[in-house]
């Protein structure tokens, strides 16, 4: 009983303070809106961070004469080194073939197979690659004398840990200023709404409302607020999803590769946050017109 009476005092004051409430849809709307873009780039950025990092490892090249026995005693010891994740290895005839494949003319002319073998030495993340190379060239030598070579490539493995690291930070900061950024601006909003009704509620106060018969009303219009400005920003997505987004990622891998938030988990988070900081909003900020 009572909830339908805070129900219907919320709608009511909705349509006689349009012009207010309005103005916080539209500044949900457009939060929700920005959210909704940023979340995916996000995460595509750091998904594409996150690939190249992967591929970040150390190769061991066997010697020539390399036996199989040889083979699998350094397979031991390279799964024995710290912070070594898995090891794959290629064999000679493995990387002839996809090599010859990738440029079938210039094998033509060889008469032997000059490639050796080699295992691909994954660490068990991409930042302690150094440390496992270092621990695979001891004094400068490579750990068992049937490895030829340890693949040096330091400075280029700096910089690529160092870049996908930017990137990852950039992208968490991004993200806690955008996050921040849009509660202020609807709690704000709610507050210039709530300011335009300050005698009403210093009325109610002085015939002997309570604080939360007084607060509940804002509290549900600031969720229905909230949750309209969400649900339009979704259609808008929605829109711009199945008219844009789907048809070019048929056509462009570049658009369809990076793996992001599923749309219905998009749906969830930006209707959650929507109704979230209203209502939030509209019961923290109506605390200073209760001082009465």
């Amino acid at each position: 009983m009572r909830l339908g009476f805070f129900l219907k005092e919320s709608t009511r004051a909705m349509r006689r303070n349009a012009a207010p409430s309005f103005a916080a849809l539209a500044t949900v709307l457009v939060t929700m809106l920005v959210l909704g873009v940023f979340i995916p780039i996000v995460q595509a950025t750091n998904g594409a961070a996150n690939s190249v990092r992967s591929r970040v490892m150390v190769d061991v090249y066997m010697k020539t004469g390399a036996t199989a026995a040889d083979d699998a005693r350094v397979r031991n010891a390279l799964l024995g080194v710290n912070h070594v994740k898995s090891v794959q290895f290629v064999s000679k005839q493995q990387a002839y073939a996809q090599q010859s494949k990738a440029d079938p003319q210039a094998y033509a002319l060889l008469s032997a197979n000059p490639l050796p073998d080699t295992f691909h030495v994954i660490p068990d993340n991409p930042s302690n690659v150094l440390a496992v190379h270092n621990s695979l060239t001891p004094s400068g030598t490579p750990l068992d004398p049937a490895i030829q070579a340890v693949s040096n490539k330091k400075s280029d493995t700096k910089k690529i840990l160092e870049v996908t690291n930017l990137v990852t930070i950039t992208a968490a900061v991004l993200t806690v200023l955008l996050t921040f950024a849009s509660v202020l601006l609807i709690a704000n909003t709610i507050r210039l709404s709530l300011y335009a009704r300050r005698r009403e509620v210093e009325v109610m106060k002085l015939v002997g409302a309570t604080d939360w018969f007084i607060r509940w009303p804002f509290v549900i219009e600031g969720t229905i607020v909230g949750a309209l400005g969400a649900l339009v920003a979704i259609g808008v997505l929605g829109i711009t999803k199945v008219a844009l987004l789907d048809p070019l990622a048929n056509n462009w891998t570049l658009i369809a590769a990076p793996q992001t938030i599923a749309f219905p988990a998009l749906v969830a988070v930006l209707l959650g946050a929507g109704v979230l900081v209203s209502a939030l909003g509209s019961g923290l900020s109506l605390r200073r017109f209760l001082r009465v």
